[in-house]
């Protein structure tokens, strides 16, 4: 696993703006990062926006949910359907394509993003 150590939390949102079981998008810099609230776990995620299989900046609006017996946390692209997990960005469909995570902690109803 790997240690994150000049990580800067961001003040991304406020928990309120995510849609539970949904995501949003914010923008820091020149990256669009997708935040998720997985409600439903409790949880919440944070992904690159870009969908690495047609470059398409959509998958804050992709739909969440579990993938097999681990039930690991997804998110699916909601234009083709490609499905990565929201751990560790892996392509769960099967195919070569990877995105990037970050973390996420919400202190007093404010959602901060863990970045480098």
């Amino acid at each position: 696993m790997e240690v994150l150590t000049d990580l800067e939390w961001v003040l991304a949102c406020y928990a309120d703006d995510v849609p539970e079981n949904g995501g949003a998008c914010i923008k820091h810099g020149a990256e669009q990062i997708a935040i998720y609230n997985f409600a439903r776990r409790g949880e919440w995620y944070a992904t690159q926006n870009l969908c690495p299989h047609k470059q398409q900046m959509v998958l804050s609006r992709g739909m969440i949910g579990s993938a097999g017996e681990s039930c690991e946390p997804k998110v699916a692209c909601p234009f083709h359907k490609k499905t990565f997990s929201l751990l560790s960005g892996e392509c769960l469909s099967g195919d070569d394509y990877t995105i990037k995570t970050y973390p996420v902690k919400v202190v007093d109803g404010r959602v901060y993003i863990g970045v480098i």
